[in-house]
């Protein structure tokens, strides 16, 4: 189930403000983060719940304010979800801890 957001009609106008964003992460040493991942991070999380009525500035914002820890966090969560990690798999835990 892949409903389109409210917001994707934004994608192409704010595609400088993501790129721009992409190249802070980059720059921050936080590696290579795609497009695709940074939207899904905004649309599944930090709009979460959208604004009928929202103005294009106001989304180039939200966009060019995103803390990279916020984005970093959402990942970290995102991957443990999908992944086989235990906390009862001795090797995870000393993965974990290194």
């Amino acid at each position: 189930m892949n409903s389109a957001h409210l917001y994707d009609h934004f994608r192409n106008q704010v595609q400088p403000a993501l790129q721009s964003k992409l190249e802070e992460l980059y720059l921050l040493g936080y590696g290579k983060v795609s497009e695709t991942q940074l939207w899904g991070f905004l649309t599944k999380k930090k709009w979460k719940k959208p604004k009928e009525e929202i103005r294009l500035y106001e989304v180039v914002q939200e966009i060019l304010s995103l803390e990279p820890g916020e984005f970093m966090n959402y990942q970290t969560v995102e991957a443990l979800k999908s992944s086989e990690f235990s906390f009862q798999n001795e090797e995870d835990w000393k993965a974990l801890m290194k």
